[in-house]
């Protein structure tokens, strides 16, 4: 199958870029540009990655996101909290429909693209905080792309019912270079390691039995994992 890739520059969705080459042939790698403090840092993983696979990489901007939109991931936001990926804390994170935009962006340059697909890396760690990563949504995402266009674009998400310590692990297994992505919510020089997306990353290599290639600011004890109410 023709597939878009959509591919931040994180561990997720470099690995999403990596499968769909082995599994499919990739049209494109697809970036946005919406004003989050790591934007900068991410998207010339994305560009990295796709470059080294002879992909086409395109960056969407989304300069309204910033202006109009209420998150701490925004450059505009509030600090981004230190904890553990499943914290409540963790909510103010969100980009209010952010998926969901998107989606409806990357559904119309697949198919001007000639693409039949489109892959994304949700996974059962975005769960818990995200409601625009849940399966639910997907599902419903996925009938409007393929009820919204002539090619009938389809939603892949290989890695939905994985979470990141597996996610690693496959990576891995295809070769991605996980040194050369990143998690850090808050963008600064180094991925800081006390935020609760580089408490997850640091996380999953220990689950997966890997080395951790990163560069951490911090690298203390890791938060447990909240209780459930």
């Amino acid at each position: 199958m023709k597939v878009v890739v959509l591919c931040s520059g994180g561990m997720d969705s470099v690995a999403a870029l990596y499968w769909a080459r082995r599994e499919h042939a990739v049209m494109a790698a697809l970036s946005f540009d919406y004003g989050s403090k790591h934007n900068a840092r991410e998207i010339p993983f994305a560009a990295d990655h796709a470059a080294q696979l002879g992909v086409r990489h395109e960056v969407v901007a989304l300069p309204f996101v910033g202006r109009l939109f209420t998150s701490a991931l925004l450059k505009e936001g509030a600090d981004i909290p230190d904890g553990h990926y499943a914290d409540d804390t963790m909510r103010q994170t969100v980009v209010p429909f952010r998926n969901a935009i998107m989606l409806s962006i990357a559904a119309g340059f697949a198919e001007s693209a000639g693409a039949e697909g489109m892959v994304i890396a949700a996974h059962t760690g975005d769960h818990t905080i995200y409601p625009d990563c849940r399966e639910e949504f997907m599902r419903a995402m996925g009938a409007a792309m393929r009820e919204g266009t002539y090619a009938g674009i389809q939603l892949l998400r290989p890695f939905i019912a994985l979470d990141k310590g597996e996610i690693a692990a496959e990576g891995t297994r295809l070769g991605v270079d996980f040194a050369r992505t990143w998690s850090c919510y808050k963008g600064g020089a180094v991925q800081c390691g006390t935020c609760g997306t580089c408490v997850e990353r640091r996380e999953a290599f220990l689950e997966a039995g890997l080395p951790d290639p990163t560069v951490y600011a911090s690298t203390g004890p890791l938060p447990p994992l909240p209780a459930k109410t």
